[in-house]
């Protein structure tokens, strides 16, 4: 009989929460577009407006400032695209060299269309220096971009810090909180940041839909027309059944949420200091700041030395134990991951690394079981 499986690639995506998909299920059950004056319409508008001032609770926003997308590629982009404003002629973007490919590649497309782009080092750890960051704006500045946490490491970024920098020069901020919402507390208007992307199903909400919170007063140019739903900033039809589970994720992620943090702490160190122990330290090196409270409390990004992580996975899941080699959106490159690039993290351990990144539902005892199954999967390799 084979061994259970042991889920640990949460940053990837989380199974959805079954107490969301009950608070979905009638607005599967029944039609009702919320643009419709009849009652129905009118049910699926209260149900509509309710998600979006809970997210704005949650979140520290507005309810105004809660644009729903189907994702986060979808808000980064309508983001980075719209502060950009790339219709008025180049201008410059500073960004750091660490960021999610979502808001990397339309950033590298608007340079293919004459913007300046300035990408300023990160630290040994991953860490980006806001002070360094602004002191590249200038009279063209449009659009800054620095992500709340790594999706690899886990590291957070000093995102309240460059805002408050960048308020100075009237530079907005864009910070991609995919990774952080659900996981650590965020509060919009306290970050200072023009726009805030995020996604569902990276906190046990379902997967389509996503949001971007733009504040007050901020100009972002639309990407798609076609109605004048949300202010005609993402216009279509309202996917009331998605936003409600969007939103009860979050709820419960927040009602949660000492509790998850806590034990996400305390597996995720007990999963290092597990596979240290066993292998020794000079063969696992964590990747990111040695400081549990700068980064993600369930995300661990180990270098096992000596090995190739592309084979330790494929052992790895053999074992039963899905892990990652960093983002799931460019898991298909061969290229060595940009943010231990970035990192400058030494060529033994570059293409030798593996996340583990926890979820609400992971256990102690899989934890102690992935260790076993990993240390097996490394003695396989190392033969």
């Amino acid at each position: 009989m084979p061994a259970p499986s042991i889920y640990l690639d949460h940053n990837a995506t989380t199974p959805l929460d079954p107490r969301v998909l009950e608070a979905m299920r009638p607005y599967y059950l029944s039609a009702g577009n919320a643009e419709s004056r009849h009652s129905a319409g009118r049910r699926a508008r209260r149900a509509w407006d309710e998600a979006r001032e809970a997210t704005a609770r949650v979140l520290g926003a507005f309810a105004d400032e809660v644009v729903f997308t189907s994702g986060g590629t979808e808000a980064n982009n309508l983001a980075v695209l719209g502060l950009a404003r790339g219709d008025d002629g180049p201008g410059r973007i500073v960004s750091s060299p660490i960021e999610h490919p979502a808001v990397a590649e339309p950033i590298a497309f608007l340079e293919t269309r004459g913007f300046a782009v300035d990408r300023p080092d990160v630290d040994a750890e991953g860490l980006a220096d806001a002070d360094l960051m602004a002191s590249y704006f200038d009279d063209r500045t449009r659009l800054a971009a620095l992500m709340l946490a790594n999706n690899e490491t886990g590291a957070l970024q000093p995102v309240a810090r460059l805002a408050e920098l960048a308020a100075t020069r009237g530079v907005p901020v864009h910070t991609d909180a995919v990774q952080a919402v659900g996981r650590i507390p965020v509060d919009f208007h306290a970050l200072g940041v023009a726009t805030l992307a995020a996604s569902a199903h990276k906190f046990h909400g379902p997967v389509g839909v996503g949001l971007l919170l733009i504040r007050r007063g901020v100009k972002l140019a639309p990407r798609l027309f076609g109605g004048g739903q949300q202010q005609g900033r993402r216009p279509g039809t309202a996917p009331v059944p998605l936003v409600v589970g969007l939103a009860t994720a979050l709820e419960l992620g927040r009602a949660e949420s000492e509790t998850r943090i806590a034990t996400w702490a305390r597996l995720s160190d007990r999963l290092e200091a597990g596979l240290i122990a066993a292998l020794g330290p000079g063969r696992v090196v964590p990747n990111g700041p040695l400081d549990r409270a700068r980064r993600l409390p369930q995300t661990v990004n180990l270098g096992f030395v000596g090995i190739e992580g592309e084979a330790l996975m494929i052992q790895l899941d053999l074992a039963g134990v899905a892990v990652s080699l960093g983002s799931a959106c460019a898991s298909g490159s061969t290229q060595p991951s940009p943010t231990l690039v970035a990192m400058r993290v030494a060529a033994d351990r570059l293409r030798s690394s593996v996340r583990f990144s926890l979820g609400a539902s992971t256990t102690e005892a899989e934890i102690d079981e992935a260790v076993l199954r990993t240390v097996a999967a490394v003695e396989r390799l190392t033969g």
